[in-house]
This record gives structure tokens, C-alpha cells and sequence, in this order.
């Protein structure tokens, strides 16, 4: 995308986050933090006793065009932990700067619940959304994207501006499922039915491991107003879920989360109380 060199010349905030999570006296905890920047987490939280609950946070609210946001998390063997954050994500218009957001996620034998609120993409924003998840065959991961695109309450489209997004799933360092998805705001992409077909809210969900079961559980919820589909992509669970708002579709993707935590994560399913305020 030729406007990203754009970025360069106009810096914005630079930020990284590194989390490391080890199983340690019964439960898991942070046993290591490092940031630069405007990134960072609040305490630990422990609703279900033994899994941590983190909430990454940006204090200035939003972000711009030019900024360049980085989260890498490593979790140790026997560690549970389960990531959010405490609202949406607000990518503000810009003159074709690009503003940059990435997740590195690795685990082996452990769990991790990637599960942040939704993105919004005011109209005009640049942005390029990346999170690798690196796995093997003792992993055990759910994952989100969420992203609503442009103001709908306010009337205000996503007729303009650029949206990358890339999901990418590795086992063993080797590609197992490599979702991309690339947006312009003015194309016909946005109202065409091989696009969004007019919807404004646009949600993906992955779960590793996943068999049948998994499937039907997730195809088995419903939610008004949302147009959703899964399918098992080798031991994935990939769902696609669509709507007119992003509290809908994300209504939608934690109904399945709900369901198939048990199955994935081997405990009910204990919503973050963020998610209630």
C-alpha cells in the first residue's frame, strides 16, 4: 500500500508491551513486563481464582495516524490467561498516514484467550492490524477481531480510507492458517454481497484445537440482526460473523466463546467484568 511509506515521515507515538506468563503457586501470574511508550496493563486480575485476567491498556485513547503500536506475549508451560481490554479501540482519521497495531502471541503447553473489545475505524483512518499466534500441537487458543467500520450511530460511513488486517495461526513455525483481509473504504467491497454486503461490523473468531463437536456447538448460536458462519479449517474453528452493529456481533462471538471455553479451555466460561461496565 503506497501511502504506508507516509508514516515515516510523520511519526506518531511508538509503544511496545512485552508480557511473559508462568504458572506459579497454583495459578497463573505475570512474571514479566516491559514497556516503551504509551502501552501497558493494569494488575492482574483473578475472577476465576487460577487464570489471569490482563487488561491492555492505551492511555491517549486512540490512535493516529503514524503510530505504531506492538504487544508480544509468551506464555510458559501450565499457564492460563485470558487478554482483554476495557473498551474499544479507536483508529482516528489521517491525511493517508498509516497507523500500525501488531500482536505476537507464542505458547506451547499453555492457554490463551485473545478476546480485546471492538475496533472502530473512524472514516478517512488508515490502518494495518496484524496478530500472529504461534502454536503447537499442546496449545490451547481462542481468539477475536471485531471491527466496526466508520460511525454508523453518527451516520458517518467508512467511504474512505484503507483497513489490512491479518490473522495468521502457526504450528510449529509453519503456516496453518493465514486469514488476510484487505479494505478500501471506497470500494465496492463495502456494499457488494462478495464484501461486507452493507454491513458495518465485521467479527472473526478462532479456536485451536477444534473437532466436530466444536463446530456444531459454535454453529448452534444465534444472535438477531447478525449473518454469521463457521467452518473447521485443519483443527481450526473459524467463524465470520457480520451485522449492522459491533455489539451484536460480539454478542454473537461471546455466545460461541461461552460455549466452547468448556471444550478448549477445560472450565466455564467467566466473562471478564470489564465487559459489564
Amino acid at each position: 500500500m503506497a501511502v504506508e511509506t507516509l508514516s515515516d515521515v510523520h511519526a506518531g507515538w511508538r509503544a511496545s508491551l512485552d508480557l511473559e506468563l508462568a504458572a506459579r503457586g497454583g495459578r497463573t501470574v505475570l512474571a514479566r513486563r516491559s514497556h516503551v511508550g504509551p502501552l501497558v496493563v493494569q494488575r492482574p486480575f483473578y475472577p476465576e481464582g487460577d487464570v489471569c485476567h490482563l487488561y491492555l491498556v492505551h492511555p491517549p485513547g486512540g490512535v493516529v495516524g503514524g503510530d505504531r503500536l506492538e504487544l508480544r506475549v509468551l506464555a510458559q508451560d501450565g499457564s492460563h490467561s485470558l487478554i482483554t481490554t476495557p473498551a474499544a479501540t479507536k483508529f482516528y482519521r489521517s491525511e493517508g498516514r498509516v497507523a500500525y497495531q501488531s500482536q505476537d502471541i507464542s505458547l506451547d503447553a499453555a492457554c490463551i484467550e485473545w478476546l480485546p473489545q471492538e475496533t472502530i475505524l473512524f472514516p478517512d483512518a488508515y490502518a494495518h492490524i496484524a496478530t500472529r499466534v504461534r502454536l503447537t500441537e499442546r496449545s490451547r487458543f481462542i481468539g477475536w477481531e471485531i471491527v466496526c467500520y466508520g460511525r454508523p450511530a453518527s451516520g458517518l460511513p467508512y467511504s474512505s480510507g484503507r483497513a489490512n488486517q491479518d490473522f495468521e495461526l502457526w504450528l510449529n513455525d509453519t503456516p496453518l492458517l493465514l486469514d488476510h483481509l484487505r479494505l478500501d473504504g471506497a470500494s465496492e467491497a463495502m456494499q457488494a454481497r462478495f464484501g461486507l454486503s452493507g454491513h458495518v461490523s465485521l467479527g472473526t473468531m478462532f479456536a485451536f484445537p477444534a473437532d466436530d463437536a466444536l463446530l456444531d456447538l459454535a454453529r448452534s448460536v444465534t444472535v438477531e440482526g447478525v449473518l454469521a458462519a463457521s467452518s473447521k479449517v485443519d483443527g481450526i474453528l473459524v467463524t465470520r460473523a457480520a451485522g449492522a452493529q459491533a455489539d451484536a456481533v460480539r454478542k454473537h462471538l461471546a455466545l460461541i466463546w461461552s460455549s466452547i471455553r468448556p471444550h478448549v479451555a477445560g472450565r466455564p466460561a467467566t466473562a471478564p467484568r470489564i465487559w459489564s461496565t
